[in-house]
């Protein structure tokens, strides 16, 4: 079967998926450290909140395969793909699943990680917007959601290695280079369109803005606690 070599990922889809995947891998260390290590840990939740952002508004105004529209899983194209009728670039409708599933975790986990607080000398940079006791749930919430992470990724891993070693489907390369082999008779196969400046000005900013509202930067400080006025001896 003949292939022709086709743009696939561009190169800010690239760089989401890496820059997460490191974030992730930081963010638990971070926590596993904790002490002063949750300075960090707070850091990297903001910049997971960025990325995450970046990916949402990129999914409609990135380029062809990165947008959400072109590999958005329904019932018939799991069914056509679980079938083995599915032919197409880009994520598979299993795949896809996997994709939107784990950014909804993440975004999850870093969204209840902004109000969160350790007891001792961590408070998400929202905490004071829900109060202590609403905090505690989400504090419990989040770290009960890290298994379900943990889940996803190793789906995500487990599947990566299946596709490799079985279907010999190597998926991590275009998302390193951005080129993949695809089947020259594919008729749905065009160069990538879209994305352009213009668009990318757009996601960062909208993900600089997201950043900036969840670090609390905007919130008044909360006032000291009142003076002990020293007792008369």
């Amino acid at each position: 079967m003949s292939t022709q070599r086709i743009k696939l990922w561009d190169l800010p889809t690239r760089l989401f998926h890496w820059l997460l995947a490191v974030s992730v891998v930081a963010a638990v260390v971070t926590a596993k450290v904790g002490g002063n290590a949750m300075v960090w840990h707070g850091r990297i939740g903001l910049f997971i909140v960025g990325l995450v952002v970046f990916r949402l508004v990129w999914g409609l105004v990135g380029s062809t395969y990165a947008r959400f529209s072109s590999f958005f899983p329904t019932p018939g194209s799991v069914a056509a793909y679980l079938r083995g009728q599915w032919r197409g670039l880009g994520h598979n409708p299993l795949g896809a699943l996997s994709v939107f599933g784990l950014l909804a975790v993440i975004a999850f986990q870093a969204g209840t990680g902004l109000f969160a607080n350790d007891d001792i000398a961590f408070r998400g940079p929202l905490f004071e917007l829900a109060g202590k006791d609403l905090s505690d749930r989400l504090t419990g919430v989040h770290h009960w959601n890290v298994n379900v992470v943990f889940a996803l990724i190793a789906l995500h891993l487990a599947a990566i290695a299946f596709y490799a070693h079985v279907k010999k489907d190597r998926l991590v390369r275009p998302m390193i280079d951005g080129w993949k082999e695809a089947d020259a008779d594919l008729h749905d196969v065009h160069a990538i369109r879209g994305g352009g400046p213009a668009a990318l000005t757009v996601a960062l900013l909208l993900a600089a803005t997201s950043v900036f509202a969840a670090s609390g930067a905007w919130m008044p400080e909360p006032e000291p606690p009142p003076a002990q006025q020293a007792p008369a001896w």
